[in-house]
Formats: C-alpha cells, structure tokens, sequence
C-alpha cells in the first residue's frame, strides 16, 4: 500500500506550494478534487483543464517534476437528485471521467448520488428506517419512495458507467457516505447490480469512519467486500463517550459543535487505536487490496498541522507495505 492525501486540507495555497508540502510529509500521491462537494482548490474545474491544453500539461509538468502520482480525482457530490446542484454535479462528474483519461488516471473517487423520494420533489430523501410500513389509504409511501429512488440510480449510473469506460476510467470507487444511496456494503451491492452489464467498475472507497458512525466494523466490512475495495480513505472517527450512550449515533448537529456531538471526524489514531489500525489494514491487504491509502483529515478539535502530522504518523505505522 502507499500513501496519499486528499488535498483540499492544505486550503487555497498555490499548487506547487500544496505539492512542496506533500513532498514534505513523506506522501507519494495526491487525491484531487475537481468539483462537487470539495473545495476544488487545485483544478478550478475539470472542464477548464480540459478546455486549456496549456493549463493542462502545466498541471502534469508540476506532479512530474515532483515525482507525484495521482492516486485519484475526485468528484464526491449528488448527481441524481433532480435540482440545480443535481444538474451541476452530474456535469462535473462527466468532466471528471473525461479528464481522468486525459491524465491517465484510472480511479475516480465519488458518491452515488441520493434521489428525491418522488418526480417533482427536489430534496434528498434519506430512509434509514423500515419500509414495512407505514400505510396511508393503501400505499407504502416509503416503499415507493425507495424504489423510485433506485430506478433513477440505475437509470443514471448505467448510462455514467458507460461514459467513464470509454474514457478509459477503470474503477469508480463509491464512498459510503450517510446520506447517499449507497452509504454501506449491502448498498454498494446494489449499485452493482442495478448499473448492469458495466457493473464490475463499481468498487468501494472504503472510507471506515464511516462505517464507524454507523455502528458498523470496517473490518468485517473489510473480509465482506473482498475484491470490491477499489480505493481507501485513511480516516478515523470517535465515538464520544457518555453521549452517545444517552443519544445513539444519529447525528445532525453541525461539525462544529464538536464537544455536543455523540461522533466525531478525528486524526487517524484519535478514534481507534494503532492496534486495530494495523488489523484493519492486514484484512484489507488479505482482501487483495494493494492500491492507495489516502488521508482525509477533518479533525476540528486540532489545528490542521497537528491533525496532520498525527494522522500521517498513525498511517506510516499501520498500512501494509
């Protein structure tokens, strides 16, 4: 395994700068955003890139000089639902594809979107608890709501999967977010299933902090996956004792108000300890994944450079080499 880093942490410092840095740190890569969610500090959009050939190369003349690969783009945001951030984050999600192949980059890190619950709705709808009920004048609006949601999926991603192939993607590593379609193991299946013959592109960015907020074990969900690990974040999270006994793990106060959350986003170290780093990465690599590890930071209870070096530590004493 090697690492990486996901480079929006280093904020809005010029690029050669940002890969100073990187280099500093001892990373041998670098995950880049190129639109949806992400600060896309470094690619300004993908479709700039692509429509600037000089722009272009001088972005890969600056990775060249410095000996660093592109472990990824990505392109995290919602492609489905049907609004104007819908819309936007569809298109850059292409973009991305495009550019991918123009840099030789065969991973695209991203989300698989999260529908409305019915046509003409334009919210996200994220159903977590059964669809067995309830009924209202003999219909399962839940129910409903869930399939509808996953034949938009199916519709998008078999058309999108297409796409990146013939722009020469090769994997689409799906981050098992909360609040996506795809937010665990049994999901991710799912996708698979529904995007068809291209299926078999569809993996996870095995993101474990993730997993963790939900009361899961990335490493049985680690032995689970198998071949489908595509891509892994190096990402810890805390479960905060005492209060997430009294309030359980769903959780929506803002990341900010760190000391009245039940979880939190920490330092890789901070949440788990090296121990079940070192397992979790042992399982992964008997799994067969033997790709990038890449650092997402965003502990706020310390300052960037002490989450930083923390997490960079953690990760040099637990991946599998």
């Amino acid at each position: 395994m090697k690492l990486s880093i996901c480079t929006d942490v280093f904020g809005k410092i010029p690029f050669g700068e940002m890969l100073d840095k990187v280099k500093a740190y001892g990373l041998e890569a670098v995950e880049i955003t190129t639109g949806g969610w992400g600060g896309c500090h470094y690619v300004p959009s993908a479709r700039e890139l692509l429509d600037n050939p000089s722009k272009l190369q001088s972005f890969k003349d600056e990775l060249e000089k410095r000996n660093l690969a592109i472990s990824a783009l990505n392109c995290s945001g919602n492609p489905l639902v049907n609004n104007a951030m819908g819309k936007e984050h569809s298109r850059t999600i292409h973009d991305t594809a495009e550019l991918a192949g123009k840099l030789g980059v065969k991973t695209i890190v991203t989300m698989s979107g999260l529908p409305e619950a019915a046509p003409g709705d334009n919210t996200p709808n994220w159903i977590t608890s059964t669809i067995s009920w309830p009924d209202f004048e003999g219909r399962n609006y839940m129910k409903e709501a869930v399939k509808y949601q996953w034949e938009v999926a199916a519709k998008w991603w078999q058309e999108y999967s297409q796409f990146a192939k013939d722009n020469g993607v090769e994997k689409i590593a799906i981050e098992e977010f909360p609040c996506q379609l795809v937010y665990n193991v049994r999901s991710l299946h799912k996708l698979i299933e529904v995007t068809g013959k291209n299926g078999s592109m569809i993996g996870m960015n095995l993101d474990p902090s993730h997993l963790m907020i939900q009361g899961a074990d990335p490493i049985a969900a680690a032995r689970a996956l198998g071949d489908k690990i595509f891509y892994m974040h190096g990402k810890d999270a805390r479960i905060e004792r005492g209060l997430s006994d009294v309030d359980g793990l769903l959780e929506n106060l803002p990341v900010e108000d760190s000391s009245q959350r039940t979880w939190n986003y920490v330092a890789v170290g901070c949440g788990k300890d090296l121990q079940w780093w070192k397992e979790f990465f042992s399982v992964a690599r008997m799994m067969g994944y033997d790709g990038y590890v890449s650092l997402e930071m965003e502990d706020l209870t310390m300052s960037v450079e002490a989450g930083l070096e923390t997490s960079i530590d953690a990760l040099k004493a637990t991946i599998s080499r």
